[in-house]
């Protein structure tokens, strides 16, 4: 039964059996995997790899199963989680509450991930750049699970991390989502969105000590784009944090962020242009 689920998830994915081979295209962040689940990769041997999950989802006609695909967003392949029963949405985070995994990182893990994509984990935050950089638009899902099993989801539509040399700042449009705004609505006076990225050895945030080191019950911050310092935070293992939604009186027990591309395509007509431009 095992060898026939891998047989049917390779034709899903355009490929034939022949084409499986026992190692794929080195991914550049094989250290989110264990030796052990690299065997679960599930497009193995595909020739032409997706830009992301939403890519092989739509081409299964949205039959692609949830697991670890590898995509090429950029120059090199990565390996990332697929989110394909929610519709595609490649996760570049994922936490649970007082998880093993510290999120308690420097500059250099953040940029270059850290965890594991089968469990609690930080893609990257140059990962984060590529997928979002284009060349067409992206949005940022967010989905929250609270103690008592309600969940709650929101997407930031569009969304832009940019580079290492802007100190990857966030870039957020609209919202829309069962959740708060948590990161555009300065409710807490705190305003996520515009900010550069800090870590615990870069301090990039608006406060006069550096946000990713505070402490609550003894658990430092974790890597953020923090302003004075939060109004939202899924990098603190201990209290997932989330405005009203999710907080130390109203406990969450995990928390997703996503991004796939964008519902929102925008045609401007131009008499100067033969064709249409996106």
């Amino acid at each position: 039964m095992k060898h026939l689920g891998t047989c049917i998830m390779a034709l899903m994915c355009g490929l034939s059996v022949m084409d499986v081979q026992a190692e794929g295209p080195p991914a550049k962040n094989i250290h989110l995997l264990s030796s052990d689940e690299h065997k679960f990769i599930l497009n193995l041997g595909q020739k032409v790899l997706p830009r992301d999950c939403y890519e092989l989802w739509h081409g299964s006609g949205g039959q692609a199963q949830d697991g670890v695909y590898l995509i090429q967003p950029a120059d090199s392949p990565i390996a990332v989680f697929c989110a394909m029963q929610d519709g595609g949405w490649t996760v570049v985070q994922h936490i649970t509450v007082n998880s093993s995994v510290d999120f308690d990182r420097s500059w250099e893990e953040y940029k270059t991930g850290f965890g594991t994509l089968m469990g609690n984990h930080w893609l990257g935050n140059e990962y984060l750049h590529q997928l979002t950089s284009g060349p067409g638009r992206y949005k940022l899902g967010i989905k929250l699970v609270d103690k008592d099993a309600v969940t709650k989801t929101g997407e930031y539509d569009p969304v832009l991390v940019e580079g290492e040399e802007a100190q990857y700042r966030l870039r957020l449009g609209l919202f829309q989502g069962t959740a708060v705004d948590a990161l555009t609505l300065d409710t807490e006076n705190y305003l996520h969105d515009n900010q550069r990225f800090t870590t615990k050895d870069r301090d990039n945030d608006n406060y006069f000590q550096n946000c990713a080191k505070l402490e609550f019950q003894g658990v430092a911050g974790g890597g953020w784009w923090y302003d004075a310092c939060a109004g939202a935070n899924l990098n603190r293992r201990n209290v997932i944090y989330w405005q009203k939604d999710c907080n130390k009186e109203h406990l969450c027990k995990y928390a997703w962020m996503m991004v796939k591309p964008s519902d929102l395509v925008k045609v401007i007509h131009s008499r100067d242009c033969k064709k249409d431009e996106l």
